[in-house]
């Protein structure tokens, strides 16, 4: 099962997490099947969040997607984030 990476700062965390709950719909929608939300022990603004699909291509296609990346901006995501994906060895 592919798992997407994504680590990016962010403004204000309980923002952040307000909108990150209300995109929960679009992103089962986009074909995410399970997610887990980490946050830095030196920095709390610093998160790391990591996404399960199917597929690779579902995977690639969220990173990809225009509502992603507004949702990110709407959630005070500060700078470029990071994008990995993985699939077990």
């Amino acid at each position: 099962m592919p798992r997407l990476f994504i680590r990016h700062n962010v403004s204000n965390y309980d923002a952040w997490r307000r909108v990150y709950a209300d995109f929960e719909p679009t992103r089962r929608h986009m074909a995410v099947i399970g997610d887990a939300i980490y946050r830095s022990v030196v920095d709390p603004s610093d998160v790391t969040v990591t996404h399960d699909f199917e597929t690779v291509a579902g995977a690639k296609a969220f990173v990809e997607s225009a509502a992603l990346r507004e949702a990110m901006g709407n959630a005070g995501v500060v700078g470029e984030p990071q994008f990995w994906i993985t699939v077990p060895a």
